[in-house]
């Protein structure tokens, strides 16, 4: 049994992974550099620092890493006002706690965009806990997003919700399970070769399946 359940943000809550593909392509255009968008949203989940050298290689890095990272974040601004959180997403954070559980809310996002992601369903009011990528030094699958959500609330053990097969690497590297939904664009077959112990289209099917997860009912603390 668990006490924590710690939520990915980006994809999982919020709608934003193809508006994050669509910001690489523009930035890496830039340089007149054409990456296929499949390539590009195949990646979405691991964080910036290591975006750049799994999509376009160790030369682009080394040459234009630091640069392209500033030209995504220009480009995600001018779409960020399109993002909404999915259906269900209050009212399954809403569920969760009221099952006894902590909260923490782990996004690897710049800290501007997951303040603006809380705001879409009032994530600071329910959450007991959030991240942003200025708490971690390296990004998933890395697992220290996930340590330090575990470390914000003391002697958790933790549950983590993704969407990505990255959140499943993240996560099963400190012995977390991981529950996900399909939001992100992975296969069922992809979540479950990389540790998801369930796999759901939607926020609202998770939320009706709860009695049946890591999440029915919290371990007392």
């Amino acid at each position: 049994m668990t006490d924590t359940a710690i939520f990915d943000v980006d994809g999982t809550l919020v709608d934003s992974n193809y508006q994050h593909a669509l910001a690489w392509f523009r930035a890496f255009r830039q340089h007149d550099i054409t990456l296929p968008l499949w390539r590009l949203h195949r990646g979405i989940g691991m964080g910036g620092d290591r975006f750049v050298k799994h999509v376009a290689g160790d030369a682009v890095e080394d040459k234009l890493g630091d640069v392209l990272r500033k030209e995504w974040v220009d480009e995600f601004n001018t779409m960020i006002g399109e993002i909404r959180p999915f259906e269900g997403a209050r009212e399954l954070l809403q569920d969760v706690k009221r099952r006894g559980f902590r909260l923490v809310l782990a996004s690897s996002g710049k800290a501007e965009h997951v303040a603006t992601f809380l705001d879409l369903f009032s994530g600071k009011e329910l959450a007991d806990a959030w991240t942003t990528s200025d708490d971690a030094e390296t990004s998933k699958p890395a697992p220290d997003i996930v340590q330090v959500a575990l470390d914000r609330v003391t002697g958790a053990s933790g549950v983590m919700i993704g969407d990505s097969t990255w959140d499943c690497k993240a996560a099963g590297k400190l012995d977390v399970p991981t529950l996900t939904v399909r939001t992100g664009g992975f296969s069922e077959q992809e979540l479950i070769e990389s540790g998801a112990v369930g796999v759901y289209d939607s926020l609202v099917e998770l939320r009706h399946d709860l009695d049946q997860t890591p999440l029915a009912k919290a371990n007392p603390r």
